[in-house]
Formats: structure tokens, sequence, C-alpha cells
């Protein structure tokens, strides 16, 4: 028998087994995931590392090997126009947004091979089982271990199965865990480019009548974009060459970076909210996207699963330290009540922002315009949201979210 099986190799799932073994080195912890061994180097994605997040990566002793490839965000800039407007007046700017109150840039662009092979080769030094190639197909809860059956035919007796298995959890459905759901109807199109001139970090969200388009910076002269269009118009750009790709970029880009050239490869993802009714029941949890995906309109998507995993690892662990049944509903409870909150209003938030800022009716443009210049003109506003935004905010953080082993 194990203590715990982690479902999911990801962000989530690999930081969580991480934290939980490094924390509490005589739990018997594995991971399972169902792509290939070697598969995440192919991974040509970046993602927006908060404070919040880069503290939690720090506690596991990771956050070094991974801050040579990461660009901090030293500016933000936000527009509201059409993509074939020849002015993009700038509503808000937060300059110098970059620091934090330790002096830390309160954002990173960091690529996710890059957290994925640190998280791997702390694993690997904890000895820490990753068995690749592996899934759960079923599993059955019992009144002291769950019965979990994997994809090689192999069986794993468990007191807590952990789904880190994305937002179309197949381990969610089979716990009987409902969600709320619906489509926006939306792709994001993910991508690199290469430009002429330096972004000196900065980040910047166009909003533009299909979704926002975000340019955000990485090392070197590339940005990674977050592009929001409508489904069936993504789909189309997706399939198309790239002389068509590149021009309808550069219309959303502008030329202020000079030439443009895509270096990575193009994907679009379908974007919709998804929010779990339960994040735990008896001998399982939820954690990250299978337990909540949001519009990337904030690019909190993934510090939100980080968040879960410092709230998880740090219940799992007191409660083993203090004799408890690390499986138990009692237990698992703690996390959902910590987590649920914060997770329905990210969704929440971003759901309206989505909906106030796809779209081109002019009196909502109007009233959102003076909105964003409002808040530019008020320092301390801008200062609240850039707090919001590093993570740190609120009483009882989980400790490695402000840099605290547990």
């Amino acid at each position: 028998m194990i203590d715990i099986l982690v479902a999911g190799g990801g962000y989530v799932g690999l930081s969580l087994a991480v934290a939980l073994k490094k924390a509490a080195p005589h739990l018997v912890v594995e991971l399972v995931d169902p792509a290939p061994a070697g598969a995440w180097q192919r991974d040509e994605r970046a993602s927006a590392l908060v404070a919040a997040a880069r503290n939690l990566l720090a506690v596991l002793g990771v956050w070094d090997k991974i801050e040579p490839e990461a660009e901090p965000i030293r500016r933000m800039v936000i527009t509201d126009s059409r993509a074939g407007d020849p002015v993009r007046p700038v509503f808000l700017t937060f300059e110098g947004a970059g620091t934090t109150e330790e002096g830390q840039p309160f954002a990173h662009m960091v690529p996710n091979k890059a957290v994925t092979g640190s998280l791997l080769e702390a694993a690997g030094s904890l000895s820490l089982p990753v068995h690749w190639e592996t899934s759960v197909v079923d599993f059955a809860t019992g009144p002291h271990l769950t019965e979990v059956t994997l994809s090689n035919g192999e069986a794993r007796q468990a007191k807590l199965l952990i789904a880190c298995d994305g937002v179309r959890s197949k381990l969610r459905d089979i716990a009987g865990i409902k969600t709320v759901r619906f489509e926006y109807g939306q792709s994001g199109i993910v991508t690199t480019v290469e430009h002429e001139r330096p972004h000196e970090g900065t980040a910047e969200e166009h909003f533009l009548p299909a979704g926002p388009f975000a340019t955000l910076p990485m090392t070197g002269n590339r940005s990674s974009l977050v592009w929001t269009e409508r489904t069936e118009d993504a789909n189309r750009l997706i399939e198309s060459d790239d002389l068509v790709f590149e021009e309808e970029l550069e219309r959303r880009f502008g030329h202020k970076l000079g030439t443009l050239r895509v270096v990575g490869g193009r994907k679009a993802f379908p974007l919709g909210l998804t929010l779990a009714r339960a994040f735990v029941a008896p001998r399982f949890a939820l954690a990250g996207d299978a337990a909540h995906g949001i519009h990337p309109i904030s690019g909190q998507g993934l510090n939100l699963g980080f968040k879960d995993v410092a709230a998880l690892a740090e219940t799992i662990v007191e409660a083993d330290r203090l004799g408890l049944d690390i499986g138990s509903l009692s237990v698992l409870e703690r996390y959902e009540t910590w987590r649920r909150f914060d997770t329905f209003r990210m969704g929440v938030t971003t759901d309206v922002l989505n909906r106030l800022f796809s779209n081109d009716v002019t009196p909502v443009r109007v009233v959102r315009d003076l909105g964003l210049g409002i808040v530019d003109r008020l320092p301390g506003l801008k200062s609240f949201f850039i707090r919001q935004a590093e993570g740190l905010t609120g009483r009882n953080q989980p400790r490695m979210l402000v840099g605290e082993a547990i």
C-alpha cells in the first residue's frame, strides 16, 4: 500500500508530489501520467508565474534552476481598440509594475519545459517514482483505502488519490463530482514570435472585439502570444499558411517592435469556464485544472493551480504530523474550504472581464474605457491590483506561497 497516488504529471501534479515528499519524506508517494517520457520537452509554450508561485518553487528548491530562463515582467500596458484601428490609445499602464515590496518582479514569463524539467529533477533527487505512459482507469473507494486500477494492468492501494488530470478530468467524473461548465465560443491561439527590437520587459494586453490579444515578454527579442479569437476564426488561422497567419498576426501585434517572425508552433485551445462543485470526496481530491478551468484573460489559471498545491500539501502534511488519516473527508475538507472561495471569485472575475471586453458595443466600450482611465489615475488602486495579481493578498495564506517551508 502507498500513501498518495498523484494522477497527472503536469506542473500541478509534479509540484504537489515534490512538495509532499520534500516536507514528509516518509510518505510513500507515486505519480502517473499517460504521456510518453520526454514528451514535455516538446512543449514550446510559456507561462506567467506570479510572485506567490515563484515563492513556492523556491521552497521546492527549483527556482534557482528556472530563473536563468525566466523573463521579468517590468511594465504592463492595456489598450482597447479594434484590430484595424491605426492608433491604439493606452488606457491603463502599470509603470514599474514589476516590483513587489521585496523588490522582486511581480511576475516572470517562464518556458513550460524549464519548469517541468526542474521539477522532474527534484523528483529524481527525492527518489519519487514517476510512471510515464500510465494512467488511472478506475478506482473504488473503501473506508480505509482506495483500490486503483492502472492502464498498464497494475493495481495500487492508496490512502489518497489526487486528480491533476486536467480540465476534462476523467477521474473527476468517476468520483461523481459535477461541474458548472459552459463554453465561450472562443479559442486561445498560443505561439512564440521573434521581433527586431527589444520588448524591455513590457507585457501588453490589447482588448479586441473577438477577445484579448496578449503579448508577454520572453528572454531575448521574443514574446509569447495568447491570442483569443472566435473558435471558427481561430481554427481557420491555425490551418492557414504561414503568410496568412503572419499577416493577421501583424495586424494585431503592430510594428513597434519591428519585423515579426513566428518561431514556435501554433496551437489553439477551446476556452470555457469549468468549476467543480466539490474539490474533495472520501480519499479523493482535485487540484489544478481538474478543479477549475478559467479564461486566460487574467493569466491566473496556472497560478491558481500552484495555490492548490500549497494548500493541499500543507493540509496533508499537517494532518500526517498530527497522526490523522490523510485521506479522510474531515481532513480534506480543510483544503476545500481554503481554496473554493478564491477559485470561485477568480472564475467569476475572468468571466465578467471576458464578457465586458470581448464585444464591440459602443456604450459598453465607453464605460469600460472610462473605468480603465480612472484606475490609471489612482496609484493606490493600481498597487492594489498588482498585489492581487501577485497572489500574496489575503489572510491565512499557505506557507509556501509566502516562501516558508511546511
